[in-house]
């Protein structure tokens, strides 16, 4: 058994994820409307055993602190809506028996965000960067793992937005790669599961990124709340998992 002495010898390493997009990545699992009106929205407070908070699963908070992380992550980040269960601590929870050391979940989501609002230069980007490069300052032992990416909602309502998902989010891919220096940066991005008129186009265009280390997964039939946008909290759960299973996949392939 390790002693306290070896453990204080040998910390525990930090294997950071970024957590991106807009509102489904950021949570909207029970968020309710209130029956006073004010204000309109509230979240219930329910926290499902798989999104339980554990001493070994960190986020970094707005102030660019790390904290234990707990729900809902992105509480202080979409701070213009009403946050709940999203599929960030569903996915920690269920990779912590896979890899050992320390998590740190990076929230970085804002809800209702176009992708072209993800361009290098524009200000989602640029703090999403900020926020990423603060997190590992000064820790040799942390290391960013993947980035995590849910979002295109705000693209299949217009045309011509839909037609240049693609490569926006091609451009983002190579951005944040290069601007982090991790050419090899694992990307799992979420096809949508909800939108408006043209969310077809923008999830061929999802599906059709092949790029190296950039991992697809479909979150189309996993159920929706009533407004028929947002992933209920089980839905989030399940991405969750599904997040988990596509990350597990890559960690093994690289540990093989």
């Amino acid at each position: 058994m390790e002693s306290d002495s070896d453990r204080k010898a040998n910390p525990p390493k930090r294997q950071i994820f970024i957590l991106s997009g807009q509102s489904n990545m950021t949570g909207r699992g029970g968020v309710i409307k209130n029956p006073h009106h004010t204000p309109n929205k509230r979240w219930n407070g329910v926290v499902p055993p798989e999104c339980s908070p554990d001493p070994s699963i960190l986020r970094f908070s707005a102030a660019l602190n790390w904290e234990q992380a707990h729900e809902p992550l992105h509480f202080d980040i979409d701070t213009k809506k009403v946050c709940g269960i999203g599929p960030g601590m569903a996915f920690a929870n269920a990779i912590r028996k896979c890899v050992p050391d320390e998590l740190g979940l990076v929230p970085c989501a804002v809800g209702g965000t176009a992708i072209k609002e993800w361009a290098r230069g524009e200000e989602l980007y640029e703090n999403m960067v900020k926020r990423i490069k603060e997190s590992v300052k000064g820790d040799e032992s942390a290391e960013i793992r993947a980035l995590l990416w849910f979002q295109g909602e705000s693209d299949t309502s217009n045309e011509d937005d839909a037609e240049a998902y693609k490569l926006n989010m091609e451009n983002l891919i190579y951005n944040i790669r290069q601007d982090l220096n991790l050419p090899s940066l694992p990307i799992i991005q979420v096809a949508l599961a909800s939108g408006f008129e043209y969310i077809e186009k923008v999830r061929e265009a999802q599906k059709a990124i092949n790029i190296p280390n950039v991992i697809c997964i479909d979150a189309k039939g996993l159920q929706l709340k009533e407004d028929n946008l947002h992933l209920n909290t089980e839905a989030q759960i399940k991405l969750g998992h599904m997040l988990a299973e596509a990350f597990i996949t890559v960690y093994q392939k690289i540990n093989s």
